[in-house]
């Protein structure tokens, strides 16, 4: 991708420095590039990204210089500035530099100063040699990381893209905005997908609102269907309801199911689906609790293996009474404190109260009694 498209990808491959840094042997002073016993003939002057100093300069000369600007040839060290002395038309009655008047070029103009040999002189490759590896793969594009590429020789870098994901949410009764009517509820998944897929390293391209029944959800997922998309989620008609159409229209188009269902708690109707032209497709359940743990056990693993984007791992003491499922993993809300993980409570699966109060969720097995857990990581504001 050109650079100003590759923000927030991940590196594919080792950034390597095209070119050494710096290119060539550099002043890191404003002053003067001397070589010799003093005191030293100025015979010309060098400025950042003007012309070079042909010449090679000979013991006694001086060569005023920029910040930046390549030294001539044959420079033994740049003296600063302010560490300078001008003698005008003489090697006698040595003044101040910034007292002097800038002398005319082709005037007999001595410089004096103490030159330590090497000294304000950045060297070809001295900061990054030509070939170097900077960076490796998987490396997060950030701002910084542009700047770096660029200053490298780079016009593009080689990513692995964002995932994208198209949304399809599904169920007569959903309503996107204002106060649901009896019997109607407020979407409350289709918000909080295009921050997850983004925090998991993918993006959301499109949202569809689909009516109950098996019809529309067939062309939604048929061939035919435009697929500006790597991966489908499908919200609701992901359980076994006179509703939930999902299996039925997968089985329908050949779709390969990788998943079907999970035992965790909420969240165990969620699916995993392979369509025949090789889109993946998640299905999570319609109570916003179930639906974000499912997208916490398949979706957000899945995106992050594509986009190569790492997880967090870690574990954690519970800090608090939290009753184990008999056969089921529970995934339990909770806040991270100095005493362990302590559970939040208000984890029903049409809530999502208990999981805006915590910051991960508690992995607890069937019949724990009182281990470690692991913690899944909750998204984040930005």
């Amino acid at each position: 991708m050109p650079l100003s498209e590759a923000l927030g990808s991940r590196l594919a491959a080792p950034l390597r420095a095209l070119v050494a840094v710096p290119g060539v042997d550099v002043s890191a002073m404003d002053g003067y590039a001397v070589t010799g016993e003093g005191p030293w003939r100025m015979v010309g002057r060098v400025l950042a990204g003007g012309s070079l100093y042909e010449a090679e300069l000979r013991p006694g000369e001086a060569v005023e210089i920029a910040t930046g600007a390549p030294v001539p040839a044959g420079t033994e060290a740049v003296l600063p500035w302010e560490r300078v002395t001008v003698a005008p038309h003489s090697r006698g009655d040595a003044v101040p530099r910034m007292q002097a008047a800038t002398p005319a070029w082709g005037e007999d103009v001595w410089i004096e100063g103490v030159a330590e040999a090497g000294r304000h002189i950045r060297r070809r490759g001295e900061d990054i040699a030509e070939g170097a590896v900077v960076l490796g793969a998987g490396a997060a594009v950030t701002p910084v990381l542009l700047g770096l590429a660029a200053g490298l020789g780079h016009d593009e870098l080689l990513v692995r893209p964002k995932p994208r994901v198209a949304v399809l949410v599904t169920g007569d009764e959903v309503v996107q905005e204002g106060l649901p009517a009896p019997g109607r509820v407020r979407d409350a998944i289709g918000p909080f997908l295009p921050g997850l897929v983004e925090w998991a390293g993918g993006q959301v391209t499109s949202t569809l609102r689909l009516p109950d029944g098996p019809l529309p959800l067939h062309d939604a997922l048929a061939p035919s269907a435009p697929a500006p998309s790597d991966v489908l989620v499908v919200c609701g008609a992901s359980s076994k309801g006179p509703a939930d159409h999902l299996r039925k229209v997968l089985g329908d188009l050949g779709a390969d199911v990788l998943v079907d269902g999970v035992a965790v708690r909420p969240g165990h109707p969620q699916l995993l689906a392979r369509l025949p032209a090789g889109r993946l497709l998640v299905g999570l359940p319609g109570n916003p609790f179930a639906a974000l743990a499912a997208a916490l056990t398949l979706l957000a693993p899945m995106l992050r293996e594509l986009a190569g984007t790492p997880a967090r791992h870690e574990t954690s003491a519970l800090a608090g009474p939290v009753r184990a499922h008999p056969r089921d993993t529970r995934l339990v809300p909770v806040r991270r404190s100095s005493r362990g993980a302590v559970p939040v409570g208000h984890d029903r699966p049409g809530s999502l109260w208990g999981a805006a109060l915590a910051d991960a969720l508690a992995v607890v097995p069937p019949g724990w009694s009182g281990d470690q857990v692991e913690l899944i990581e909750l998204p984040a504001g930005v």
